[in-house]
């Protein structure tokens, strides 16, 4: 008869048994079908000894309280100590207790050597028992063998009838009970070694070590006793009989050393059983307390402690209750007293196989979808938390603004009661001949007559004459426009109206007028007085005042929530737009090297299959007769390691190899190369970067790297160029990603601190000779440490200008030594041009080995007109250098200080900022627009910006040009294109400024020629204007920007973004973003883009006029093309979605390095 137990095999072999165990006695003539009703018994396995905390590392479940239902999740394999192992660790505390326990593991030990050599006499005195009884108790027998699956559930009560009951009862009936199983309390998580599963067995071999019966024996007698049985079936079992037979099963057990056995013998999972421990044998055999702790599937999933109470059966024998998971195929446990003293089977732990569906690979796939499950309801419970704290973040502000609205209503009031007040001392109930009331007593909400008499008056010779009015000064506006009739029973020139008085009304206020309102050009307004009648109350003065501060208070409410249901609504469609913009730019991330790999689907999903597709004739493998894909996930760190590498094949649309990857469901990222051969040979890695693909509905996620930039420069707070912007913009894209940025700045008298939230002092440190204070704040959501040395280096009223390179140099020094005394580790630490290079080699040879060794530098090049010879010292030292465009990084390759370090240089875009570009939010312009609206939008804005200028509001193209004044910037392009343009009847409006006062002065000469000669036409503004920045990029047509070298540029960016077509000089960043409708549709689709603008070669006139008559003349004669231009670039991203994934790669690749 087979059990269902045996010894640890390896993984590859797991599916079948090693060994097969026969039962230590056999009743031969027994009328009970052992395959139903036997002693299963629960052997010493060399599975996982007491040394697993040094091995596999597994998961930790949260622990419940005892008695609750265990759920599926992660769990850690408990410690399960050897009494030899915890005495040597208690040995010094307390003393005896390591001999004795000692003493009882080495008796345990020799007692089961003992029974395994009488185990043939056993066996026959076991056959001689089973004799004599079957003669006397057949029929019972029978009855039991019949209805045993009727009749297990009362075996709990046999076995705890006169026992110390269990704290747990059984739950047959709920769904998936767990009984008698609670996970341990306080568990904690160790670290063990995979080879719990795959090494070899230790110590004696199994069957000779418990039984001595080879498993072919055990074959044969398993069929042997398998008598069918016909007996009729009894409508009730005698419990004596049951416990008889529990008895047997246990001195079968003990007689051959089986220290411990379960019921029933096949344990099945979703079910209950029942397991048994023999204390005596045990050593345990003197403690009180006996305890079972367990896990499933190798100790890795539901970890669970539970007490075992004496049983009823004779001898020593105790007994709990468990509840088997449908998703377990093992059981894994060992004996302890609750405290130090463990019964592990000699270091190896106890395990019991499982009939169940799953094994260890589906188990595998049930781990992951049981962690996705468990991250999707954390997500969950995030959410909530964050709804929550949303909910009670609005109702402070609700109570907040209530309480804002509430004073300010009493505020009004109380202007309006004083305003009042002065009105009624000017107020009467009628002027000697000029105005009077019939009847001469009258109230609020009464209909009166007012008289008016018209002679020599401003409307004497008006043959029409209205009454407007209102009252209590005005306070709801003009409310009354009655027409007045000649008086003929008045002597005199007088004219009267019919009005009903208001009911609130304590003054009623009027002037006469020759029409309608609308329609009135003469006014009698009592010599700007205006006329007031007292009116008596119809309400006290002091419960009008009441209900009028109620009726602001009430408006003023109304006026808010629908502010901020406008507002809601914006931000809603406004993160909508840059979900959608994001989303396409990955998607045009994933097709960024079509020509080179991709893969079908487009979008790998884990749990997938997919196709990797690579087209070699682009790449250093290009005719090599194989090519070889070499994968793995989660950038190299997978735990199935590698993938095996596998050869491509011809796909299906001829150009491309294929090979097919399964994705596992806990992969965030693809990572591949190629290669010439199995065995590698010459690769194709990117250029050292590799090639990564993210991974959609993963159960993990990328662990957030640690980034630190060291700057000089941050925006807003300390901006003087464009480094300013990058460092802060780059820092809250690598952030929107999930990673954590943290930025190091100069703490400069100059700050602009308005922008810094919550800015505290948080510690000093010494170094160079004095102290640093180090302050912390939070810029635009970033966390930002602000150094402050005591010597007075930063006291000087500018970022620039004052000894920079001594005060920098000092400032990197103490920025590493800052990030070394706070026990950081960064993995990246960035620099930005030559104000911050020193970080590179400081860090390289001081700081690397001396306790921040595990970050990597990145260096970024903004500007190369200043501080070459830093440059090229932080370029040697540094582990990856970017600048700010690809085709400014070929531009300088050649450069001295970046030549001999090309190979780590990269070129990476700059972006710009949606949210302070933003033409659907942006407070400078009149209509807020997207590319929906972009015609309208730009229409609004371009008049506005006409009106404001004293521009002719003609429907003309209007060139903006926004721009720093230097020889840089193609000055001199700047001059003609402006003439180019008045030539062809168009406008142009400049904006910008020179430092050097030569160009300064010669720009404001040309503007005073130009505003004589084109009035109306042009108008340079020869400032900085940040609201008329956002009002000319909206209202301009086009944007010029002939530079003659640019690294990256952001201003035809922000131009596109605000729907106005960039006219460009082909250089660095300005060729790398804009694509010429006419010349440039390949490279632009190459890009996964659309031609987007202008552009012209060469730095003269003629290239100038190639381009602008171009663009002019398309505004002119094809308008629906124009205007679906505005529409196509607003919709392209210009933003740092793109930069801050190429910024993530060149980190990644930094740190594999």
């Amino acid at each position: 008869m087979e059990m269902a137990l045996r010894a640890q095999s390896p993984l590859c072999s797991r599916g079948r048994p090693l060994l097969v165990v026969r039962p230590a006695a056999v009743l031969a003539q027994s009328t009970v079908g052992r395959s139903r009703f036997t002693g299963g018994r629960l052997v010493r396995c060399m599975v996982s000894s007491s040394d697993y905390s040094k091995r596999n590392p597994r998961r930790t479940s949260t622990p419940k309280p005892k008695g609750t239902a265990s759920r599926g999740g992660y769990a850690s394999r408990p410690t399960a100590e050897s009494s030899t192992k915890k005495i040597e660790e208690s040995s010094t505390d307390e003393g005896d207790l390591g001999k004795s326990n000692g003493t009882l593991h080495i008796e345990a030990t020799e007692q089961a050597g003992t029974a395994a050599k009488d185990e043939v006499q056993a066996t026959e005195e076991a056959d001689q028992n089973q004799s004599s009884a079957s003669s006397s108790t057949t029929l019972d027998d029978e009855s039991i063998d019949r209805k045993l699956d009727e009749y297990r559930g009362k075996i709990s009560a046999l076995v705890s009838s006169k026992s110390e009951p269990s704290s747990l009862a059984s739950v047959r009936g709920q769904e998936k009970p767990v009984v008698g199983v609670h996970e341990q309390e306080g568990s904690t998580t160790e670290e063990h070694d995979s080879s719990i599963v795959d090494e070899p067995p230790k110590g004696r071999p199994f069957a000779e070590a418990v039984v001595g019966y080879p498993v072919k024996d055990a074959e044969e007698d398993q069929e042997q006793y398998e008598p069918e049985m016909q007996a009729p079936v009894e409508d009730d079992v005698d419990p004596e009989v049951l416990k008889r037979r529990l008895q047997e099963l246990a001195d079968e057990n003990y007689s051959v050393g089986n220290k411990c056995f379960v019921f029933p013998e096949v344990v099945k999972a979703d079910s209950m059983i029942y397991l048994y421990l023999n204390r005596s044998m045990s050593t345990l055999a003197s403690e009180p307390d006996v305890l079972i702790k367990g896990a499933f599937n190798g100790w890795r999933w539901n970890s669970f402690t539970e007490k075992l109470h004496k049983s009823e059966l004779r001898g020593d024998w105790w007994c709990c209750e468990l509840y088997i998971p449908k998703q377990a195929y093992r059981l894994d446990f060992v004996f302890f007293n609750g405290d130090t003293v463990y019964e592990n089977n000699n270091h190896n732990d106890f395990f019991l196989e499982i009939e169940s569906d799953i094994d260890e690979h589906s188990f595998e796939d049930f781990l992951v979808e049981e962690k996705r499950k468990e991250l999707e309801r954390l997500a969950a419970e995030e959410a909530e938390r964050k709804r929550q704290a949303e909910e009670e973040r609005r109702r402070e502000e609700e109570r907040a603004a209530m309480e804002a609205d509430r004073a300010q209503a009493k505020s009004e009031v109380e202007m309006k009661k004083e305003k009042l007040h002065q009105m009624l001392s000017l107020a009467s109930r009628y002027s000697d001949n000029l105005w009077y009331i019939e009847p001469n007593t009258y109230r609020g909400g009464d209909r009166v007559r007012l008289y008016y008499n018209r002679s020599s008056r401003p409307l004497m010779h008006n043959n029409e004459i209205w009454m407007h009015g209102g009252y209590n000064n005005w306070i709801d506006g003009l409310s009354i426009a009655e027409r007045l009739v000649k008086s003929h029973e008045k002597d005199g020139d007088w004219w009267y109206a019919e009005v009903t008085l208001p009911e609130k009304a304590l003054v009623l206020d009027w002037v006469f007028a020759d029409g309608p309102p609308g329609n009135a050009r003469n006014y009698d307004n009592n010599e700007r007085q205006d006329f007031h009648a007292i009116v008596p109350n119809n309400i006290p003065e002091d419960m009008f005042w009441v209900e009028e501060e109620h009726r602001i208070f009430r408006r003023l409410q109304q006026e808010r929530r629908e502010k901020e249901d406008a507002d809601r609504l914006k931000a809603e469609i406004s993160a909508k737009m840059k979900a959608e913009m994001k989303e396409k730019t990955m998607r045009a991330f994933l097709l960024s090297q079509k020509h080179i790999v991709y893969t079908e689907p487009l979008e790998v999903r884990a749990g997938t299959t997919v196709d990797v597709l690579y087209n070699p004739s682009n790449t250093v493998l290009n005719g090599k007769p194989e090519v070889w894909f070499r994968g793995s996930f989660n950038r190299w760190t997978h735990p199935s390691g590698p993938l095996p590498p596998q050869k491509m094949v011809k796909a299906e649309n001829g150009s491309h190899l294929q090979a097919t990857v399964r994705v596992p469901l806990d992969a965030y990222m693809l990572d591949f190369v190629f290669s010439e051969s199995e065995d590698g040979g010459i690769y194709d890695n990117r250029n050292g970067m590799d090639y990564h693909i993210p991974v959609l509905d993963s159960v993990a996620k990328e662990p957030p790297m640690h980034i630190v930039h060291i700057a000089v420069e941050m925006a807003p707070i300390a901006k003087v160029g464009g480094l300013g912007d990058v460092v802060t913009s780059l820092s809250r894209a690598v952030q929107d990603l999930g990673h954590k940025v943290e930025v190091i700045l100069p703490k400069y008298d100059c700050l602009n601190l308005s922008n810094v939230k919550d800015l505290h002092y948080q510690q000093s440190f010494a170094w160079g000779g004095t102290e640093i204070k180090v302050w912390f704040g939070k810029v635009e959501d970033l966390p930002v440490y602000f150094l402050e040395p005591q010597n007075g280096m930063f006291w000087v009223g500018c970022v620039y200008g004052k000894n920079d390179e001594s005060r920098f140099g000092f400032f990197c020094h103490s920025a590493l030594e800052f990030l070394l005394e706070r026990g950081s580790s960064p993995d990246i630490i960035h620099c930005h041009d030559w104000s911050s290079a020193p970080v590179a080699w400081l860090y390289k040879e001081q700081y690397a080995l001396n306790g921040l060794g595990n970050g990597r530098v990145v260096f970024t090049i903004h500007n190369l007109e200043f501080g070459a010879h830093h440059i090229g010292k932080a370029m040697a030292h540094c582990d990856k250098a970017t600048t700010v465009s690809d085709t400014y990084s070929k531009e300088v390759a050649g450069h001295g200080a970046i030549a001999p370090h090309y190979f780590k240089f990269h070129g990476i875009r700059n972006g710009i900022d949606p949210d302070i570009w933003d033409p659907y939010t942006d407070s400078f312009i009149p209509v807020h627009y997207t590319s929906e609206n972009v015609a309208e939008g730009k229409s609004a804005a371009k008049k506005a910006l006409q009106q404001k200028l004293g521009l002719q509001q003609t429907d003309t193209p209007i060139v903006g040009i926004i721009s720093r004044l230097t020889v840089q910037k193609g000055i001199h392009l700047i001059k003609h294109a402006i003439y180019r343009t008045l030539e062809r009847n168009g406008q142009v409006v400049l904006l910008g400024s020179a430092p050097d006062p030569r160009i300064q002065g010669d720009f404001t000469n040309l503007a005073s020629q130009l505003h004589g000669e084109y009035h109306g036409r042009v108008k340079l503004c020869l400032t900085y204007d940040e609201p008329l920045s956002h009002l000319i990029y909206a209202g301009a047509d086009f944007i010029l920007v002939p530079s003659i070298f640019e690294p990256c540029g952001l201003t035809q960016l922000i131009a596109m973004r605000y729907g106005s077509i960039p006219i460009v000089r082909k250089t660095g960043g300005l060729y790398d973003t804009v694509f010429d409708v006419d010349n440039d549709k390949d490279r632009a689709q190459a890009q996964g883009l659309e031609p987007n603008g202008f552009s012209f070669e060469g730095a003269d006139s003629s290239g100038v006029d190639y381009a602008l008559d171009r663009a002019i003349t398309t505004f002119y004669d094809a308008r629906d093309w124009f205007n679906s231009l505005c529409k196509r670039v607003m919709e392209q991203d210009w933003s740092w979605n793109r930069p801050a994934l190429d910024y993530m790669e060149l980190y990644h690749s930094a740190r594999k390095n």
